[in-house]
């Protein structure tokens, strides 16, 4: 059954709404969250102002699961019941979630060169991690090959679910293979202080608004996108 134009209109009418409500809120911890880091929080002892980039390099990488993850669920989904919305949200997610691994690989060189005095290293993480964003890649290099077809997106939902795989391996490759990255959160890499751990705790929250915001609005575009093809190809064929 058809929704009536009252129906859809309300329906986007709350989408609407929450989506306002989750701008204003993400844009309200992302204020609060820089006066924590630049003015609360303490400049570490050893690592001096580059250690501020903690607080963009580690929730950015939690950003990326939440991306590549959701382009994985919608893959997976689309793979099953071949409805375009879950396509949507598994180009939209993967396309954030490349978003953020660069934002990683970007701000992991900076905290590497103080810390380890090499911009980069074949640890374990790095490696796993731009692995991942190689994976993710293929995948937005094979749908951005013209009018991507059934095939395309099979196969391109194949790649999304073999880059799943390798995000337990970002998670647990310094416990497995004992690099040299560093393991602040789970405590072996040093504690933090109340005020750091404060400015990382809100970090990752407005980091999780940012990642579904643009999920959201990129997913949209894509179905609107993929509703105006098909409308012009019944206008063609007609």
């Amino acid at each position: 059954m058809l929704a009536s134009p009252t129906m859809s209109r309300r329906r986007q009418s709350g989408s609407a709404t929450v989506w306002s409500l989750v701008l204003f809120v993400t844009l309200a911890l992302f204020a609060v969250t820089l006066y924590l880091i630049f003015v609360v929080a303490p400049v570490e002892k050893q690592m001096g102002i580059v250690q501020k980039i903690f607080y963009f390099h580690v929730p950015s990488a939690y950003a990326m699961y939440i991306g590549f993850g959701a382009s994985a669920v919608g893959s997976a989904v689309y793979l099953i019941k071949r409805d375009p919305k879950w396509d949507a949200l598994g180009v939209a997610g993967a396309e954030v979630g490349t978003l953020f691994c660069v934002i990683v690989l970007l701000t992991g060189p900076l905290w590497a060169r103080k810390a380890w005095g090499v911009w980069w290293t074949w640890d374990p993480r790095l490696t796993t991690t731009l692995l991942a964003g190689m994976i993710f890649a293929a995948y937005l290099a094979l749908r951005s090959m013209g009018n991507a077809g059934e095939v395309e997106k099979r196969f391109a939902s194949g790649l999304a679910l073999f880059g799943l795989i390798d995000l337990p391996l970002i998670h647990y490759s310094v416990q497995r293979w004992r690099g040299v990255h560093p393991t602040v959160i789970t405590g072996k890499g040093g504690g933090l202080e109340s005020e750091m751990y404060w400015a990382l705790s809100l970090s990752f929250l407005a980091f999780t608004g940012l990642a579904a915001l643009l999920i959201w609005a990129r997913a949209s575009a894509e179905r609107q996108r993929e509703e105006t093809a098909r409308l012009r190809f019944e206008l063609m064929h007609q």
